[in-house]
């Protein structure tokens, strides 16, 4: 990419023809030049003191026949996770009343599965349209997805549908075997065709080198339509995990590395929420202060991300009133046209 296209007004135009060798140029930026970059481009479209609150409830826990190697809930790994059934619909409704109270824009459902299936539909949709009459932005991961399941998600009032790539298609056989990436890009296809926005992002620190990181974020940028929500997760490490036993041994990812991950994220996709998911945890004010600087606009809140610590509500108040930001409320989704690519 040329100097001249480094412009916030030219990089503030979504772009889906973006090479691998751009997107690791804008890695090898300076960093602070990075930053005000995509600091400018997040200005283009967003206001930069608005973050959205979102909450996580893991309805179904563990037991889960994938074998991601950074996850707590795989049936594969011995960590200490009791696998539970899927909630009832009343116990979710009161945690989604709670987050509401506790200043939650987005109510986030997952479950851990390898796929969906259709007798647990019902009780689903249930809880999904439950949420949505509270207010609150419904968003759902459950796993791969047909085309009828994404549809019926989208008739229960289904906002959100989170589906991560996790990595680089490079790394990707580093990370899980039991689901291809094909297979995640075909569950994408069928939530854009059902009409739902998509939640797609992935995880960084998990052993990837910086071009693994860039062929995340051209995956993502590359796609028919950039991810609506975009989750950055820093891998929480999980002892008993491979991926995990891995990253407490050989230390986590650099908090420098993490920002500029963001902000190459704000560049690549620059309409969408770029959310600072897992990891939040472990990281200091400044280095929080400096991702929403350099483009995230979207945080989950409350103490626990599905089976992994999350800074407590008191902790992100704090934080927000240090930082003056205030939370951004969604003002109605925009609905895609059926059966839209």
């Amino acid at each position: 990419m040329s100097a001249s296209a480094h412009t916030p007004e030219r990089l503030a135009i979504p772009r889906h023809d973006w090479t691998r060798a751009e997107v690791e140029a804008l890695f090898a930026m300076p960093f602070m030049e990075l930053v005000f970059l995509a600091a400018s481009v997040h200005r283009q479209h967003f206001d930069p003191s608005a973050v959205q609150k979102s909450q996580l409830l893991s309805v179904k826990t563990g037991g889960c026949a994938e074998n991601c190697g950074y996850c707590s809930q795989s049936a594969h790994f011995d960590t200490g996770l009791k696998a539970e059934k899927l909630m009832d619909t009343s116990s979710v409704l009161a945690e989604a009343m709670a987050a509401r109270a506790g200043g939650a824009d987005r109510f986030c459902m997952g479950a851990a599965w390898r796929e969906l299936k259709d007798r647990d539909l019902p009780k689903l949709a249930a809880m999904i349209s439950g949420v949505k009459a509270l207010g609150l932005q419904t968003c759902a991961t459950l796993g791969m997805l047909t085309p009828e399941q994404a549809r019926a998600l989208k008739e229960a009032g289904l906002d959100y549908y989170n589906h991560n790539l996790d990595t680089s298609p490079e790394y990707y056989a580093s990370v899980v075997t039991t689901r291809t990436y094909d297979e995640r890009l075909d569950t994408l296809k069928a939530v854009r065709e059902a009409g739902m926005s998509t939640c797609c992002g992935g995880i960084v620190g998990m052993g990837e080198s910086r071009a693994d990181r860039a062929g995340l974020l051209h995956a993502l940028a590359t796609l028919p339509e950039h991810p609506d929500s975009l989750p950055v997760n820093a891998l929480v490490p999980v002892a008993g995990t491979p991926l995990g036993d891995q990253v407490r041994a050989e230390g986590q990812i650099d908090p420098i590395e993490f920002v500029r991950t963001i902000a190459v994220a704000r560049l690549v996709c620059p309409r969408s929420i770029v959310r600072l998911s897992a990891g939040r945890e472990g990281m200091s004010e400044p280095v929080q202060a400096l991702c929403f600087l350099a483009g995230a606009n979207s945080i989950f809140v409350g103490s626990r991300l599905l089976t992994t610590p999350n800074p407590e509500q008191d902790a992100d108040a704090v934080l927000f009133a240090r930082l003056d930001l205030q939370p951004m409320m969604h003002e109605g989704l925009h609905e895609r046209p059926h059966g839209g690519a």
